[in-house]
């Protein structure tokens, strides 16, 4: 009897070894090859099931968000049943900014697909589809009299503390001091 191939299995192997390739030599380095060797699989495995390098870089970045989702979906499970706004976003936030080894190597691959996105519009679709229920998740818990902007802000300020912890120009401390400063502005303590 022949045996059952879980392809999910296979295509999230596949991915992390795309991630793992990016987040250790960048994504320049990302080809069907280089990803077939960190698998440990054939070229033509990767190949069937990705068929362009492009299908595989959308499929990583979904491994990436369902990752963070499930981070930030445990971390608020633990404030209890009715947060506090300013709980909620700071958890959520934290969750997401690559402050623990796995968020650093999602962060890493995130940062390379953003650049890979910005010469790639049609890329860019899920991404863009991302970031406005982010921004209007944020809006709907942010008051004031222009939510959508100060959400664009939060999200702004997020990805800048993100880039600023890969590339070691701040520290947690001062990341997170940060988000807290900005955090009570929006909403005041």
């Amino acid at each position: 009897m022949p045996r059952k191939v879980d392809t999910q299995e296979r295509r999230t192997r596949i991915a992390d070894a795309l991630m793992r390739v990016a987040a250790e030599q960048g994504l320049e380095a990302v080809s069907l090859r280089h990803v077939a060797a960190a698998a440990g699989v054939s070229a033509g495995m990767v190949q069937h099931y990705f068929r362009t390098k492009d299908e595989m870089m959308r499929f990583a970045m979904e491994v990436v968000r369902d990752r963070a989702q499930v981070r930030v979906t445990e971390a608020i499970a633990g404030l209890g049943a009715t947060p506090q706004p300013r709980d909620l976003l700071r958890t959520m936030i934290t969750s997401i900014l690559p402050l623990g080894e796995q968020a650093r190597a999602d962060g890493r691959v995130a940062l390379a697909f953003l650049a890979y996105t910005a010469v790639r519009p049609a890329a860019a679709a899920t991404l863009r589809e991302d970031t406005d229920q982010m921004s209007g998740f944020l809006a709907g818990m942010l008051p004031g009299p222009a939510p959508e902007a100060a959400a664009a802000g939060l999200l702004a300020l997020m990805e800048g503390l993100g880039v600023y912890l890969l590339g070691g120009q701040l520290s947690a401390e001062q990341a997170l001091a940060a988000l807290d400063a900005h955090l009570n502005l929006l909403i005041p303590e």
